[in-house]
């Protein structure tokens, strides 16, 4: 259980088990994996630490959360996980980030809704367009980083009527995040949410516009460019295909 990017000492059993069902293609697993979040509950009936042990950079929370296992997030929430704790300023995650942006950042949307039904805090506005709610934060008031990074959380989490808002503030629909070189059509192109690709052409976004990298929509559609698996790459290709030959 050692090598993990993001446990550098060793995954512990709980924190192991939240990152399993992600893994385990890598690991030679086939077929979809089932039982993780039973397994959790087995781990913390027998005394693993809901919140982990003294030291570690994340909570098992965090990494149910970045590695998008919901069934595992919902077992440690009943269990008394603490939903507003915050990693490590050294994390090998989301530094100093909870449970909730961890899951924005990587696109776990099933553990976003799950971390804030359980009441977790939203902290900016980012966290509230990846929630999918921005009541109460003045968009007019943030500066055009903010706004441009939060639309790209909206549509990474495919969070339509944040997305109007933001372009209505004056989002750029094609910007890049000068800060992490992400771009909204490329994110929602590489994690497979045709709804917000679709959305945003039918807004004008560029089929052909790149993020940071260089690279474009269709790009990060396709082959090892694609950071979670899905089905729905390919309803994503023949909307970029079909926004790319329109006339």
């Amino acid at each position: 259980m050692t090598g993990w990017c993001d446990h550098c000492l060793g995954a512990a059993p709980l924190n192991y088990m939240a990152m399993l069902r992600f893994d385990a293609p890598r690991l030679g697993l086939s077929g979809p994996l089932e039982g993780t979040g039973e397994m959790a509950k087995l781990l913390l009936d027998a005394g693993a630490p809901v919140n982990g042990n003294p030291g570690e950079s994340e909570t098992p929370l965090m990494t149910a959360a970045s590695y998008g296992d919901a069934d595992v997030a919902k077992v440690l929430i009943a269990a008394g996980a603490d939903v507003d704790a915050l990693a490590s300023p050294d994390a090998g995650g989301v530094r100093s980030g909870s449970a909730l942006l961890h899951a924005a950042v990587f696109g776990m949307t099933d553990v976003l809704d799950a971390v804030v039904s359980a009441g977790a805090k939203v902290r900016s506005l980012v966290e509230a367009a990846a929630a999918g709610d921005l009541t109460g934060w003045p968009i007019a008031a943030a500066d055009a980083e903010e706004r441009l990074r939060a639309l790209i959380m909206a549509a990474d989490h495919q969070r339509f009527a944040v997305i109007d808002a933001l372009l209505e503030a004056g989002a750029p629909i094609d910007g890049i995040d000068p800060a992490w070189g992400r771009q909204a059509l490329c994110v929602a192109a590489e994690h497979g949410r045709p709804a917000s690709v679709r959305h945003l052409l039918e807004r004008g976004a560029d089929p052909a516009a790149t993020d940071g990298e260089g690279r474009t929509p269709v790009d990060l559609c396709q082959g090892e460019l694609r950071y979670l698996p899905g089905p729905h790459h390919d309803e994503v290709l023949a909307l970029l295909t079909a926004a790319l030959e329109a006339p």
